[in-house]
């Protein structure tokens, strides 16, 4: 089940995947449930009707691109700010109980922002969208950036279970490939 925030979703990247390791690209699009949220409202909404949908029928993974671009656009302002991170709160909670129900896995994107109070001279001075709302929520963190190229670094940022490290990897017609440094 994929649930795109931002309009980002490419049935045409998961053909090519398919075709690469010799899947049937129609049987693969048959089982991918799609939706598209205009709205921070509409996000919610959806995981009612993935809720229903998932009582019907069994899912393994839920991806959510991205948890908190309409957040962030539906509530801008430090006025706000109060009211963005419980609604948003809300989604993870209810993200959260949608795996544990169902037993499946849940990715989220998140957006960064530069970090106002980072030092200029810093490596990478952007922090995730959503604070300690999304850090506490997430199992598991991953830093992807973008490096030489089309190569790509991926990051354990925060991990109860996987130590902090880093692999290369690039995106290619086909999906993920390795390297070429």
């Amino acid at each position: 089940m994929y649930i795109d925030t931002e309009g980002c979703f490419r049935p045409n990247r998961l053909v090519a995947i398919a075709e690469r390791y010799g899947v049937n690209p129609e049987q693969v699009l048959e089982n991918v449930v799609f939706a598209r949220a205009h709205n921070s409202e509409q996000q919610m909404e959806l995981l009612k009707q993935a809720a229903a949908l998932m009582s019907e029928d069994r899912f393994v993974l839920l991806v959510v691109d991205s948890a908190t671009a309409h957040f962030r656009t539906d509530f801008s302002g430090r006025g706000e700010l109060s009211e963005r991170q419980q609604y948003l709160a809300q989604f993870l909670r209810q993200l959260q109980r949608l795996a544990d129900d169902y037993g499946l896995a849940v990715v989220l994107t998140n957006q960064v922002v530069a970090n106002p109070d980072g030092m200029s001279f810093a490596k990478d001075n952007t922090k995730p969208i959503g604070g300690n709302i999304i850090a506490h929520a997430s199992h598991t963190r991953l830093r992807l950036k973008k490096a030489r190229g089309e190569t790509r670094i991926c990051e354990v940022y925060d991990s109860p279970s996987i130590a902090e490290s880093q692999c290369t990897f690039a995106l290619g017609e086909q999906g993920v490939e390795d390297a070429k440094e």
